[in-house]
């Protein structure tokens, strides 16, 4: 695994014209895994549902 100061200086020694690019593919990074975990929870929600809303699991939590 590349560590974040190889990295560092991988794009330290690039010329100043690529900060903009490499900022918008961190970004996209960023942006494309945060969508990921949104799915992943809307998929688990949908899939435990079944679960979580029934009047057994109510009563269980009712004194929280």
């Amino acid at each position: 695994m590349l560590s974040k100061e190889a990295l560092y200086k991988a794009i330290d020694n690039l010329p100043e014209e690529f900060t903009e690019e490499i900022y918008d593919f961190v970004t996209f990074l960023k942006i494309k895994h945060s969508k990921e975990s949104m799915e992943i929870t809307l998929l688990a929600e949908s899939s435990l549902r079944k679960d979580w809303l029934n009047a057994k699991e109510d009563e269980a939590w009712q004194d929280l």
